[in-house]
């Protein structure tokens, strides 16, 4: 098995992806987490390749957020589209990325990833409330590389 396929079991993957349906709930926004072994490219350059290759750059209110991780090079990049990163605080995403790493420093990836997804869903719905119609535009499943 591959370090990717190693870094979370089944049972933590769904934690995550059960945290990215909690947070999605009250707001139009989306959260993405992307795993892969390694990156050639500068952490937030390859963040933003996912970004566009996961199509989270065409939601309507473009509010999708993505937590990059790749596992051998221990770099995470959280990256949001131009709605949210025009509403949040300059120093949101450092804030969430500073708990995450806290969580990580001591191997509990599980936790850090859940902690940064739901301080994210905050903001998305404090900004982007839930409206009826919306529709989760995007897969909360983890997707790998």
């Amino acid at each position: 098995m591959s370090k990717v396929e190693d870094f979370l079991t089944q049972e933590e993957e769904q934690a995550i992806v059960e945290a990215i349906r909690v947070a999605e709930k009250n707001t139009s926004g989306e959260i993405r987490v992307h795993i892969e072994k390694t990156t050639s490219m500068d952490a937030f350059d390859r963040a933003m390749e996912v970004f566009h290759e996961l199509k989270m750059d065409e939601t309507q209110l473009q509010n999708g957020v993505l937590i990059y991780l790749a596992v051998i090079d221990k770099k995470f990049v959280i990256c949001g589209d131009k709605g949210i990163n025009e509403l949040v605080a300059n120093d949101f995403w450092d804030t969430t990325k500073e708990i995450m790493k806290n969580h990580f420093k001591n191997g509990n990836f599980k936790q850090g990833l859940i902690d940064g997804i739901l301080m994210a869903g905050e903001q998305l719905q404090k900004y982007f409330p839930w409206q009826k119609g919306d529709t989760n535009e995007l897969s909360n499943e983890i997707s790998k590389g």
